[in-house]
């Protein structure tokens, strides 16, 4: 049993600082911070979270780069594993405690899966940097390694993790399936091992896939039409809402195991802090799956159609609804 309460959370992240900052003289494609900026980029942090408190919006969360391994035509900014832990260590943390906002959770990596047990090994063995962090946030990008969240806990099992950005690149993908399917397979395969929490980075764009300042069109859950005034909900929303609608803030994931091996069939299962248990079952491949949750005993069997997703609640044994 796998007790990683899921919660709610907002984060903000910083994508680069100012251009004279860095090493490029630019807050596109890469380049890194100064060491002699260290300290006065920390500051912005501290002015940032202050500010934004004093307009009524209270920042809890940050995380310490967005994406620090990718050299981006947008906003961006490199750390090593060790510029990001020394940061954290000499500057960051020190710099938020001292202006009072200790209680500010700080969030390391915020980038792929792929190299996130690496990256957590190299900040959150040293011990004055773990002392400041509060998590370790990861993309969906690049890779599904679902299990190096595992080895991550694993190693460090009082950090948080939490999912902070996925989104469907390309533009708009109007009507199509397989953008829902994604969403399902990651929340499952995240909260399979052990993340908290998860964001989407887009609930909602244009026609377009915009507004972006480079060009990078998305695809989102929403899509609103601006010339027509239509709201176009897409595949991922309704997979979402599976997730969002009936496992509740504080809920606590549970095991849940395959007696067979099915190619295509995704589950979870959680408890949600009013007793209720729910249960995700998804079916990604080409066939009609017989699916049956055995609970204490008992099964509950349905039909799952050829890639479709449903969720079943519990409200006490023998009283299901779905």
């Amino acid at each position: 049993m796998s007790w990683d309460g899921l919660i709610s959370i907002p984060v903000t992240s910083p994508w680069s600082p100012p251009p004279w900052m860095k090493t490029n003289g630019s807050m596109n494609r890469g380049g890194g911070l100064k060491p002699e900026f260290r300290a006065l980029w920390a500051e912005y942090y501290v002015r940032y979270i202050k500010a934004m408190a004093a307009e009524g919006i209270e920042i809890g969360t940050i995380s310490i780069q967005n994406e620090p391994a990718a050299v981006q035509t947008w906003d961006s900014c490199i750390y090593t594993a060790q510029e990001e832990r020394d940061f954290l260590k000499y500057d960051l943390g020190p710099a938020l405690e001292n202006a009072g906002l200790g209680d500010v959770r700080i969030l390391i990596w915020d980038h792929n899966r792929d190299l996130i047990v690496e990256r957590s090994r190299v900040i959150l063995s040293d011990p004055d940097a773990a002392a400041y962090a509060w998590g370790v946030g990861h993309h969906w990008y690049v890779s599904e390694e679902f299990e190096n969240l595992s080895r991550v806990h694993n190693m460090f099992p009082d950090t948080h993790l939490i999912f902070t950005e996925g989104c469907q690149e390309g533009g708009v993908h109007d009507g199509v399936w397989h953008t829902g399917e994604r969403y399902g397979r990651n929340i499952i395969g995240d909260l399979r091992n052990w993340v908290e929490g998860w964001m989407d980075w887009n609930l909602v764009l244009d026609e377009q896939g915009g507004p972006n300042h480079v060009g990078n069109y998305c695809d989102a859950p929403i899509i609103a039409d601006t010339s027509s005034g239509e709201i176009h909900h897409q595949s991922s929303y309704y997979y979402i809402g599976h997730f969002s609608r009936f496992i509740r803030p504080g809920a606590v994931r549970i095991d849940s195991r395959n007696e067979e091996t099915a190619a295509g069939l995704h589950h979870l299962a959680a408890v949600n802090p009013d007793g209720s248990l729910v249960c995700v079952a998804m079916n990604e491949s080409d066939d009609q799956m017989a699916v049956s949750w055995d609970i204490d005993g008992r099964k509950y069997g349905f039909d799952l159609p050829a890639h479709s997703i449903a969720t079943g609640i519990l409200t006490s044994v023998g009283d299901s609804a779905g």
